[in-house]
């Protein structure tokens, strides 16, 4: 997909650089800035391919599945991942949570109809229950085969699913200032998408153990603070002269300015199982966004201190999910992730009116009340082995479940959204 066709109009930096410069009134400058600059946004969501029939992954993807999915589908809308049993979706350019809704639900269901056809299913979590990471093929592709050579069996192991989004931020503001004061709530984002209990056909005792692994990758997790976008650019530059890394792509950070748009890139959180978590969790991260770039000087009260309660409270939602105390870097409280999603709806409300995506906070609402994936699968896996199911017939149970969720079911409502 081209992003940059359609997300900045030739004319419309100037006008929305004229508008911050000369309009007095917010109310106005927010008006100006929205009818300027919609914040378009896109989503990439990644799945995992398993046998409808022993529920394991399918170690081997048909060609014949990819090609008719890239048929159907669009061109580049389908990509390959690394490991053969996973795919990753495409949306187009987005300006509406409701142009969001179409695609993601769209085509979760014909990638599932495609999928069917050839005895598989389409699985949305961080990790698959029953995978095994050593049983896994390796998609041929010059790019895996650079991360393999350089990264051995870290690269092997990287049996994981997450949920990208991106979100358009203007040419004349520097996307690290806003990733800076945005790296606050990336544990809360992270809590919100748990769906990676199980690891190796075992529970973790964690909520997100994709998080966890991805630890062990080199240029991973929350990245530092820096001066500007300029700053992070000659990071780069050192990384790629020194042979370290090809180019920007590979930095794996869970928030990274895009190498090839113009967006901030939010990557920490999980696949989400249930397609509305995907869109609500798009809708509040292009809303934090939009109040960022509208509010310049918000968050900018970070220290070296802030960076280190980041990384833990980025823990703590792995552990705990959406039952997370997050420590507050400036006054040292400790406050339920409620608390804190709480502060941040007041912070983004206006913005989120602005952009028409409030409705979809309702959905982090019933998260907050009934669980996350995660959350679901632990409860399942816990009910079947109470009733006397040995493990892997509680897990098989658990990828039924995942497998139902993962494909939005066609209702009346939905079917005339969709119309």
């Amino acid at each position: 997909m081209d992003w940059l066709a359609g997300l900045w109009p030739p004319a419309s930096a100037a006008n929305f650089a004229r508008d911050r410069a000369f309009s007095k009134d917010r109310t106005c400058e927010a008006a100006c800035l929205y009818r300027e600059f919609p914040f378009t946004f896109g989503i990439e969501e990644e799945f995992f391919f398993g046998h409808q029939r022993s529920r394991n992954v399918a170690a081997r993807i048909p060609a014949r599945l990819i090609s008719r999915a890239e048929r159907e589908l669009g061109e580049g809308v389908v990509e390959h991942e690394l490991l053969q049993c996973q795919v990753e979706l495409v949306s187009p350019i987005l300006e509406t949570v409701q142009a969001a809704r179409t695609h993601v639900i769209s085509s979760r269901r014909k990638l599932a109809q495609i999928a069917a056809a050839q005895g598989l299913s389409l699985i949305a979590a961080g990790t698959h229950p029953l995978a095994t990471w050593s049983e896994q093929e390796i998609t041929e592709d010059p790019r895996y085969d650079d991360v393999l050579s350089g990264f051995q069996i870290i690269g092997r192991r990287n049996l994981f699913c997450g949920l990208h989004i991106h979100v358009a931020i203007p040419t004349d503001v520097d996307r690290v200032h806003v990733m800076n004061r945005a790296m606050r709530w990336l544990p809360l984002l992270l809590a919100f998408s748990t769906s990676s209990p199980f690891w190796n056909r075992r529970r973790t005792g964690l909520l997100s153990y994709r998080q966890a692994a991805y630890d062990e990758w080199p240029r991973s997790g929350v990245p530092d603070f820096f001066d500007s976008e300029a700053q992070y650019d000659e990071l780069v530059e050192c990384l790629v002269h020194s042979g370290a890394m090809k180019d920007a792509s590979f930095l794996w950070w869970a928030i990274r300015p895009s190498v090839r748009f113009p967006t901030l890139e939010l990557r920490i959180a999980d696949a989400c199982t249930d397609a509305e978590d995907t869109l609500a969790l798009a809708a509040l991260y292009r809303a934090l966004i939009a109040f960022l770039v509208r509010n310049p000087d918000h968050g900018k009260d970070w220290t070296a201190i802030t960076r280190r309660l980041i990384d833990e409270n980025r823990w703590r939602a792995k552990r705990y999910g959406i039952r997370a105390e997050f420590i507050d870097d400036r006054t040292g409280a400790v406050e339920p992730l409620a608390v804190l999603y709480g502060r941040l709806i007041e912070l983004v409300q206006k913005d989120a009116e602005q952009l028409d995506c409030t409705s979809a906070f309702s959905r982090l609402d019933q998260v907050l009340a009934s669980g996350t994936s995660a959350d679901h699968q632990l409860a399942l896996y816990a009910a079947k082995r109470a009733s006397g199911s040995g493990r892997l017939d509680a897990l098989k149970h658990v990828v039924d479940w995942l497998a139902e969720r993962s494909v939005p079911p066609e209702t009346s409502a939905q079917a005339a959204a969709l119309s």
